[in-house]
């Protein structure tokens, strides 16, 4: 994917998320989908899934490629392009420290997905 290509992908995180309530209580809005589906789709590839399982339990909750690269047979650049997708749906943060980039788990943004994605428990027949 060519930089101007990535660029047109819009931060979504938990905003767009949260905005609706569970798939299973009333269908989504068409405008609902399209801010919702780059962020499935970032976590429909399995190393970015990966990544994102490894930063969140990483000592500390933060890791840099560095840190994630022996998990992979994949270059840096590779690796980091990756962290940079999980970045841009806003399921991480970053923060750069010297000329490393430290990611962390957006934990509101993994909460609403979770509750977008959530079946409520069954009414009890009385």
């Amino acid at each position: 994917m060519s930089e101007s290509a990535s660029s047109t992908v819009p931060t979504l995180g938990a905003v767009a998320v949260a905005c609706c309530s569970p798939l299973v209580s009333e269908p989504l809005s068409a405008d609902e989908a399209l801010r919702i589906a780059p962020v499935l789709k970032a976590l429909a590839e399995p190393v970015r899934l990966r990544l994102l399982s490894l930063v969140a339990s990483h000592a500390d909750g933060e890791a840099c490629v560095c840190d994630l690269q022996d998990a992979f047979e994949l270059s840096q650049p590779t690796i980091s392009h990756h962290l940079k997708v999980l970045h841009q749906v806003g399921l991480l943060d970053r923060s750069k420290r010297g000329v490393w980039v430290y990611y962390r788990v957006r934990e509101d943004a993994l909460a609403d997905l979770g509750a977008l994605l959530a079946v409520p428990a069954p009414v009890a027949a009385r």
